[in-house]
């Protein structure tokens, strides 16, 4: 047998042999991971799949076309191939497959007599704070059986991170399963994550948490919103539309939650009190798609989305905002301005949104309070069909912040009021000060769903 050669480096009077090199380039072969090769066979299954559903019966009746009525063969043939490939090319509208609302379970339950009675054992608040928030609970048109967390009733309690998640893993999970359940769709496929919460901002961020939990793609374009107040929801779904633009033909998930044992305030600064007797458990999962060829499963088109922010005026931009009272407790203070700031900022949304297209047949407004729906109701004119929604919403689940316009709609669909071509138009508002609002199409008439809606008895 031939003997390799060696190479010897000389050093001083010795010499070092060296090892024999095989190539000079490394074996890259070896070296890839197998995990991701099986990834990206997944992505590209996720390419392919509506094409290889379609191609094996579009040939069988090109065989038999071309055997039996040869001279329609060709144009039977090209007319096959443009339909498919209309359906299969991406589009650059938006698509709402479906949507899921979260609702906890019963212990999470709390009458108002239980919050009253429960705040005043936490030992947390005077005498003076207890009779505000006790006034504030009775005009607030929420009802006995919104969801609060209850460890934000133990004495003592402080805001802390290990409450949080926990928190939002229950209600995020809860919902993106519910609407996984749903839509059927593997999460391998979902190229998009944007997540929006407004207080509780982690590290990792929420948006990695799912990520972690439901082990998405090694590539997914992902986002996580916060600071942004109760209209981030509508946000979210703007970046997701953009992002389904530059990503053609993929599936992007939309989260949309608040949590409340971050946004509680345990202290006695009246002007932070009053969130503690609004703000409820929930969250809002959606799945968007640009792929022309879910538009016969969707349940809605995009059909418009407006923003508009007034930041640049400091009475807006310091009318909703997180403060630190005396002792360095945390809490969200609204002003006594907050109403007028809204009211200007949803006129100068609603005068770009009437350049478009003002025609619509159902309404979602934000469920904040029983003063804010009066106070727009006045202004826009509405009827109570109009409003009914949103009261609806705030007498059952509270002030859910971003995921509050999702309840709504959620409401609509289950007393069957969305029938094929209705409109509604979502309206949210938010720190900063913002507004903006939404309108989709339905693509069909949308059936109560006898899973996912969280109205169901």
């Amino acid at each position: 047998m031939k003997k390799e050669p060696t190479t010897k480096m000389m050093n001083g009077g010795g010499g070092v042999e060296s090892k024999p090199r095989k190539g000079l380039l490394p074996d890259y072969l070896g070296s890839v991971n197998m995990k991701y090769v099986k990834l990206g066979y997944v992505y590209l299954l996720s390419l392919s799949n509506t094409f290889c559903f379609f191609l094996p019966p579009f040939l069988l009746l090109f065989i038999f076309v071309s055997r039996f009525l040869p001279i329609l063969a060709y144009p039977l043939f090209i007319f096959l191939l443009l339909l498919i490939y209309h359906f299969l090319t991406p589009s650059s509208s938006v698509f709402l497959l479906d949507f899921s609302c979260y609702r906890p379970p019963d212990h999470f339950k709390i009458t108002k007599s239980d919050f009253i009675s429960l705040a005043m054992k936490s030992n947390n608040f005077s005498e003076t704070s207890m009779e505000l928030q006790r006034k504030v609970l009775e005009q607030s048109g929420i009802g006995e059986e919104s969801y609060m967390p209850r460890v934000v009733f133990k004495p003592g309690h402080k805001v802390n991170l290990r409450d949080g998640r926990e928190e939002a893993a229950m209600v995020i999970f809860g919902a993106i399963d519910e609407l996984l359940a749903a839509t059927k769709i593997n999460v391998k496929h979902i190229k998009i994550l944007v997540l929006n919460c407004g207080v509780l901002n982690t590290t990792p961020s929420l948006s990695a948490m799912v990520i972690n939990h439901y082990k998405l793609r090694h590539n997914t374009e992902s986002y996580n919103l916060g600071g942004m107040g109760c209209g981030a929801g509508i946000i979210a779904v703007d970046l997701a539309k953009d992002l389904l633009n530059a990503h053609q033909g993929s599936y992007a998930l939309v989260v949309s939650t608040e949590i409340v044992s971050f946004t509680w305030y345990s202290g006695n600064d009246v002007t932070l009190l009053p969130p503690n007797c609004s703000f409820r458990m929930g969250a809002a999962a959606v799945m968007l798609s640009s792929r022309r060829i879910d538009k016969w499963r969707s349940k809605y088109q995009l059909m418009q989305l407006v923003r508009t922010h007034k930041g640049m005026d400091d009475t807006s931009y310091k009318s909703m905002e997180l403060r630190e009272d005396r002792e360095g407790k945390q809490g969200l203070y609204l002003s006594r301005d907050v109403m007028e700031v809204a009211r200007h900022a949803l006129r100068a949304n609603i005068t770009t949104l009437r350049r478009l297209d003002p025609s619509f047949q159902h309404i979602c407004v934000l469920a904040t309070s029983k003063k804010a729906l009066d106070e727009i109701q006045k202004d826009l004119k509405l009827t109570e069909e109009n409003m009914e929604a949103s009261r609806r919403t705030l007498e059952r689940f509270g002030n859910t912040s971003s995921s509050s316009v999702w309840y709504e709609l959620a409401y609509l669909e289950h007393k069957g009021k969305m029938k094929r071509g209705d409109k509604v138009w979502q309206i949210g508002f938010g720190s900063g000060f913002k507004c903006n609002t939404v309108v989709w199409k339905a693509l069909r008439n949308i059936e109560p769903s006898r899973h996912n809606n969280p109205w169901n008895l």
